[in-house]
């Protein structure tokens, strides 16, 4: 065989070799990367909130009656002692049925007729007066001629003044009758018949001012109605003086404090609001969640710091979304919540080493939305995978994955 044909060969098989092991070698595993940074930090809890007027004015009815339609409608603008928001008629009385109706009626003749007894008392009275006045005359022209005596003048001059008494008497018992007449009647009005005329409703009914300037958040009814005492009419509220109500789990609560900063996003306008927690109320309550498992939830309310012109258009009840700061820190070492697994009971990360997988146990301490804080195990600018494979291992080459 010739040292050409073995050459040949030998190359051949050299080739075929390293065929073999280049088919044969590990090909690194592509992985997303990401970075060990430092800096500020916040920790939040992101909840959804209802903006609320802070001190709104309830106006009630301080009488049973009935209101007209209201003036006012809801988003009116209202002045303290100048806007009429609610006018309260007297109610109408109600329906009879037949055996009331003709009590009623039966009454109303018996007043009738004691109305004429009274005026024959009154002509019978005014008869007597007429006839013992001119009796008084005679006997007065008899006593100046001597023919009867002073006495027989005097008796005469009595009978008159008791004549008198007799008709005033009548009279009064007239007016009584025509009242007892009057109220009888009164008694047959059915409704509608003491509706006063549009126009002279001031004549005899209730007007009611706004107590307050504001702008009208809610009129339950707008129609003429029937109302008892303590009805509501209408709401009354500052726009300008909003508040925000947050109703967080018991187990969120207790990470916030009186003060805390927040911030107020997804409220429909541009940009963030701020707002401050004023009140985390000590009670908590039951309400079922959307799985319908019961959860203990305590109300917490916010100030809004932005001044009113920043948010425009935002009213009454108004949904909105609240992350509240429950921490925060300047100088944070920090790694994303996608780099970190379970690792003999702890937590781990593989760290990108010269482009192989080093698997770093570490120690955490706050945990944002998509960092948390390391305690210990990583450094600034340490690269780490970033949702690594269950199947990679420590030691494994890895290369960062293409863009």
């Amino acid at each position: 065989m010739s040292r050409q044909r073995i050459a040949t060969g030998a190359v051949l098989a050299f080739g075929v070799v390293g065929a073999t092991v280049w088919a044969m070698w590990p090909v690194p595993a592509a992985v997303d990367l990401g970075t060990v940074t430092q800096g500020p930090m916040q920790v939040s809890i992101a909840a959804e909130g209802v903006t609320r007027v802070r001190d709104p004015h309830t106006i009630t009815a301080p009488i049973a009656g009935t209101t007209t339609r209201a003036p006012v409608q809801t988003g009116d603008h209202v002045e303290a002692g100048q806007t009429l928001v609610a006018v309260i008629q007297p109610a109408d009385p109600g329906l009879m049925d037949a055996r009331t109706r003709a009590q009623a009626e039966a009454a109303v003749a018996e007043a009738q007729a004691a109305v004429q007894l009274a005026d024959a008392n009154v002509a019978s009275a005014q008869s007597s007066l007429e006839h013992a006045q001119s009796q008084l005359e005679r006997g007065r022209n008899l006593a100046l001629a001597g023919t009867i005596a002073q006495r027989m003048l005097e008796d005469l001059e009595q009978a008159v003044r008791s004549a008198g008494q007799t008709l005033t008497a009548a009279q009064a018992e007239r007016d009584l009758s025509e009242a007892a007449l009057m109220r009888t009647r009164a008694q047959l009005l059915g409704p509608g018949g003491t509706r006063i005329p549009d126009g002279q409703a001031n004549e005899c009914c209730l007007q009611i001012i706004a107590p307050v300037t504001g702008t009208v958040l809610d009129v339950p009814d707008r129609n003429a109605r029937q109302i008892g005492a303590g009805a509501p009419l209408l709401t009354i509220g500052d726009l300008t003086d909003l508040e925000i109500e947050v109703e967080l789990l018991s187990s969120d609560a207790v990470r916030v404090q009186q003060g805390a900063v927040a911030h107020v996003e997804r409220w429909g306008g541009q940009g963030v609001l701020d707002a401050r927690v004023r009140r985390v109320e000590p009670a908590a309550f039951t309400r079922a969640s959307a799985l319908g498992i019961e959860e203990q939830r305590v109300r917490v309310r916010l100030d809004l710091q932005t001044p009113p012109e920043g948010w425009p258009g935002l009213g009454d009840q108004f949904r909105v979304m609240v992350r509240i700061v429950v921490w925060q820190g300047e100088d944070v070492l920090q790694v994303p919540h996608s780099a970190l697994f379970r690792h003999d009971g702890g937590w781990a990360v593989f760290r990108n080493v010269n482009g192989r997988a080093d698997l770093v146990p570490v120690s955490l301490g706050m945990r944002a939305d998509q960092m948390a804080e390391v305690l210990d195990g990583l450094v600034a600018g340490d690269q780490v995978i970033l949702f690594p494979a269950s199947d990679l291992e420590p030691g494994a080459r890895i290369m960062a994955r293409a863009e």
